[in-house]
């Protein structure tokens, strides 16, 4: 009896093992195109990015910003407020957020104030909005850097479009939130004084309990959507939005509630009681941000990650034969003149890593081989910037590796010049050996040919009868 049940648990222990070496390693050898796989590819990478992409670290980035643009950002949403006449529902909102706390708020609604007046009088009106400016867009800035970190994307936007986008930000957010307030409060006065429709009331009640998840899930798809600069696809923002929502919204119950926790220590710490509460909240709230922005990402990039480690890992001679590969493709494709493929397209018709083939497509266009195609639903695809027909594998691998800054210090060229001299004679050899095959003539295989090595089934011919 003994000895059976030490097999029992030798074998459960050896089927842990067996999954937990294919949930973490084993899945990206996985080809096949199932939920289930899906999903533990997505878990695998979305796990992955959260610690490669120092979330914990951004967070804290962004909790700082916060904290620093915290009255500005306030002061910003009282002044719009009182334009539409509602300056009463932003400190109402808060006085709901912070049940425990009313000395503490109406002490900030004060500074608020203070700071408004100070922005609004005398000669440091232009100072006072250009610092009140400058502390919010700095925060979006980071939002905007976060994201695109996680993304993977090196292509900034260009000043003026960073300034009008974070200005509309900085407007329409406050004026939604105020609205949305508005709305809510509109809606449960005019049924509750209608008496035909009493009725509706619950109904009404419900829908109103729901509104701030509905908004929250809004805000956060729309956040994940837009933001990143590159193309991002609506479904898998709004997947993610959702779970990022119920997330923020269990935290702020939890926060909320722990309010009554808090209000026992006022009398040792006074209305500040709350403070490291607040600001484990933000920090939390900064995280799921973040990991929504992360889960999004692997949603949309799940079978065009299949390389573990990154492109600071991969060999020198494999980071060429992908620039050799990517350049080959373009120039058949616009050889024959085919559309152009964007980044992930070519990633997942040519299995290859989407995060290593982002840093080389990065690479061959600061070497002006290759620059950014628009093509259709704003989506940039890859083209080539000189005659396909003139362009040998010796000019890629030239490039490819002369591309970025030679200086390593000051004066660098000039003491090692001889080492130089030594690389340069054999590396121009071979630079003129390759300079003799074509780009047109690298034989790449087609896409199909790739999913069948990759599947193991054979790509049907065009002449096999149709059933």
């Amino acid at each position: 009896m003994k000895n059976k049940k030490d097999n029992i648990i030798t074998r459960l222990i050896d089927r842990v093992m067996r999954w937990w070496v294919y949930c973490s390693t084993g899945v990206w050898s996985d080809g096949r195109n199932t939920a289930g796989v899906r999903f533990v590819k997505t878990v695998n990478l979305s796990v992955k990015s959260f610690f490669d992409r120092d979330l914990q670290i951004k967070s804290m980035a962004l909790t700082y910003n916060t904290v620093l643009s915290i009255v500005p950002a306030f002061a910003l949403m009282v002044a719009i407020g009182r334009g539409f006449g509602l300056q009463d529902s932003v400190q109402n909102e808060l006085y709901m957020l912070f049940p425990a706390q009313h000395k503490a708020i109406t002490t900030f609604m004060r500074f608020v104030d203070s700071y408004l007046s100070s922005t609004t009088q005398g000669l440091f009106v232009g100072v006072g909005i250009i610092v009140l400016l400058w502390t919010v867009i700095m925060l979006l800035s980071g939002i905007d850097d976060a994201f695109n970190s996680i993304w993977d994307v090196r292509s900034e936007r260009t000043l003026f479009r960073k300034f009008t986008d974070y200005i509309t930000i900085c407007l329409m957010v406050p004026i939604l939130m105020i609205c949305s307030s508005g709305v809510s409060i509109f809606m449960s006065d005019t049924v509750q004084g209608m008496v035909y429709f009493s009725f509706l009331t619950p109904v009404v009640n419900l829908m109103l309990e729901l509104a701030p998840l509905a908004l929250s899930w809004l805000a956060f798809t729309i956040s994940y959507w837009l933001i990143p600069n590159t193309k991002v696809n609506f479904k898998f923002a709004a997947i993610s939005g959702l779970m990022a929502a119920i997330g923020f919204y269990v935290v702020q119950w939890l926060f909320i509630n722990g309010q009554i926790y808090v209000s026992r220590y006022n009398a040792i710490y006074g209305s500040f009681a709350f403070l490291p509460l607040l600001l484990v909240w933000l920090q939390i709230s900064w995280l799921i941000l973040l990991s929504g922005c992360v889960l999004t990402y692997s949603l949309q990039n799940v079978f065009t990650f299949n390389f573990l480690g990154g492109e600071d890992t991969l060999s020198y001679q494999s980071r060429a034969v992908v620039a050799v590969i990517v350049m080959a493709v373009v120039a058949r494709r616009f050889e024959k003149g085919e559309t152009p493929l964007t980044r992930t397209q070519f990633a997942a018709e040519y299995n290859l890593p989407v995060r290593v083939l982002g840093r080389i497509i990065e690479r061959l266009k600061n070497g002006g081989l290759i620059y950014p195609v628009a093509i259709k639903d704003d989506e940039l695809g890859i083209g080539p910037s000189r005659d396909v027909h003139d362009m040998t594998v010796g000019d890629v691998l030239q490039t490819f590796t002369n591309a970025g800054d030679s200086e390593v210090s000051p004066d660098f060229r000039r003491i090692y010049e001889p080492v130089f001299e030594m690389l340069s004679g054999p590396q121009h050899k071979s630079y003129d050996a390759f300079s003799r095959i074509k780009l047109i003539d690298v034989p790449v295989p087609l896409p199909e040919q790739v999913h069948a090595m990759v599947t193991g089934v054979p790509p049907v011919s065009d002449s096999a009868p149709k059933p």
